[in-house]
């Protein structure tokens, strides 16, 4: 047991440390985003879910290269500045499935094919979003959850007071109040990320193939194909996948006889697993959670079983199931993911700097930190405040002001 338990902590670490720069650099660049570009501007340019709108979301989302908890990060924050709701959706999608580094190690492990069909399938999938999305996520449901990110907008670049004719990214307080964006939302998901990475380590290390392939049906011909595709994101979901986390058990699914639309499928279906979807709750509310949860399932699902169809006419589809192999190393190595990973800790460690001296840069005076789940909320439109005798408390929303009350409520007296 307690090699096991080794292996599976190992496991974890490799699949952190092989995804860490990308995780910084997209959460970096949501802080840069919350900072920095007005809204007007992303009105402008994904003001609406029309094909220009979503193909710069896609190419936008694809230069990003995030991981999943990034990603629906920098999704919020684009939702919070008036972007529209499926537009933002999209740039979600392209930035954990048209990236480089996933089509790599797709390559490595399991077969060009896979890379191959992970970028056609992307395409097909965001296709199905913006013709779907308008029709699932009401105007109703996304207006609310903007309404309610709006109020829990931290100190942007209309709200920096910095040197005349100085625009905020030129300034100290501009990057102090984007790395306050960062931070606060590193801080608001750091229980999802540690259960995300946790629990991938432990079912790619201790949960036999055979367990995953008692999901699939086989030899049933078209209806194979569809159960499994349909399958694919269950499994995602269930195992708390992240990004290029989830490449090891699809390789595992692969191997154990799972169809290719099956294991595209479950690639896509990284953006809802559990903790994402806990993410997405905390974000937009249960209502909206579960309705794009249903929808992403059926373009995931649809997208894996094209692209399939596809490959299969194109005598694309692999006829030798190659033996599994991890995609975690046995130890660290100087290679490109070490340097890459050093750099964007250097970055970390200047962020969290302005971070916490974002009072004396001048970069804090507008906003506050919700002490429940670690949101930046401005203190002028902040949906909920709290005054505990001389102090005051700003709050993301009113479920966080309750909680905070009812804990100092219930707190021992010394």
């Amino acid at each position: 047991m307690v090699h096991e338990l080794l292996l599976a902590l190992r496991e974890s670490f490799f699949m952190l440390w092989d995804t860490l720069w990308a995780l910084i650099g997209g959460f970096a660049l949501s802080g840069a985003i919350g900072a920095f570009v007005p809204k007007d501007a992303l009105r402008r340019r994904l003001g609406d879910h029309r094909a220009g709108a979503l193909v710069r979301a896609s190419l936008a989302g694809a230069a990003s290269s995030s991981c999943s908890y990034a990603a629906s990060a920098m999704a919020k924050s684009l939702v919070a500045k008036g972007a529209d709701f499926v537009a933002s959706m999209v740039f979600m999608f392209a930035s954990t499935n048209l990236v480089i580094e996933l089509g790599v190690v797709l390559a490595v492990l399991i077969g060009w094919q896979f890379a191959v069909a992970e970028y056609v399938g992307g395409v097909i999938m965001i296709g199905l979003l913006a013709l779907l999305g308008g029709l699932f996520l009401t105007a109703r449901l996304t207006g609310a959850a903007q309404a309610r990110l709006g109020g829990g907008e931290a100190s942007g670049a209309g709200q920096l007071a910095p040197a005349a004719g100085r625009k905020p990214i030129a300034t100290k307080a501009g990057w102090a109040s984007a790395a306050s964006y960062a931070v606060a939302d590193l801080t608001m998901l750091r229980k999802e990320l540690v259960i995300g990475f946790a629990g991938a380590g432990f079912l790619a290390a201790l949960v036999p193939t055979g367990f995953w392939h008692a999901f699939f049906i086989t030899g049933h011909g078209t209806w194979t194909s569809i159960e499994n595709a349909a399958v694919g994101p269950l499994i995602a979901m269930i195992s708390f996948v992240c990004s290029i986390g989830n490449v090891p058990l699809a390789a595992a699914l692969w191997h154990g006889g799972i169809s290719f639309g099956g294991v595209i499928s479950f690639i896509f279906a990284d953006l809802i697993a559990l903790p994402l979807l806990l993410v997405y709750r905390r974000y937009y509310g249960w209502r909206l959670a579960l309705r794009m949860l249903a929808l992403f399932w059926v373009v995931m699902a649809a997208a894996g079983l094209a692209t399939e169809a596809i490959f299969s006419a194109a005598g694309l589809v692999p006829a030798h199931r190659v033996g599994l192999t991890q995609v975690v190393p046995e130890h660290l190595s100087w290679d490109y993911t070490t340097v890459l990973n050093l750099v964007f800790l250097c970055v970390f460690g200047l962020f969290y700097y302005l971070h916490r001296s974002r009072d004396r840069l001048g970069g804090g005076a507008e906003h506050a930190i919700d002490p429940v789940c670690g949101m930046q909320v401005s203190k002028s439109s902040a949906p909920a405040t709290l005054l505990v005798g001389a102090e005051a408390y700003w709050f993301c929303s009113d479920h966080c002001r309750d909680r905070f009350a009812g804990q100092r409520a219930t707190a021992p007296v010394p």
